[in-house]
């Protein structure tokens, strides 16, 4: 029962990732992965948020299956970073590329941690 969980989350979670890297990246004329960045962070916001409720008592360990492991894992994508980090340091924007790694490590870890905390306080 539990990988049927995650698959549904994934189900979710990958075109999910997929429309708002899109729609985010299609309002911005510019190299920087706009779309990348932003699902990588709602991502880690809305897992920092489960693991609150988690910690908290306020969820179910199936619904961190579901939402932590199928949706989130589906949502953000270290493989797209990867691959569009080194695409801009090719194309010659070490300075974008470095800040987009530099960035994304710091607004994912703000953004779990901010998460985490606010579920907690919510939950406690």
């Amino acid at each position: 029962m539990n990988w049927l969980l995650v698959i549904a989350g994934a189900v979710v979670g990958a075109p999910l990732r997929y429309l708002t890297d899109r729609a985010v990246q299609a309002r911005h004329d510019s190299l920087f992965p706009w779309g990348t960045f932003v699902v990588n962070a709602a991502a880690c916001l809305a897992l920092g948020l489960l693991t609150g409720a988690l910690l908290a008592g306020a969820a179910s360990s199936r619904l961190g299956l579901l939402f932590g492991t199928g949706l989130c894992g589906a949502l953000s994508t270290y493989s797209t970073f990867s691959y569009e980090t080194l695409r801009l340091a090719e194309r010659g924007r070490k300075f974008q590329a470095a800040a987009n790694v530099v960035a994304s490590v710091l607004l994912g870890l703000g953004s779990v941690h901010l998460g985490t905390h606010v579920a907690r306080a919510l939950f406690a």
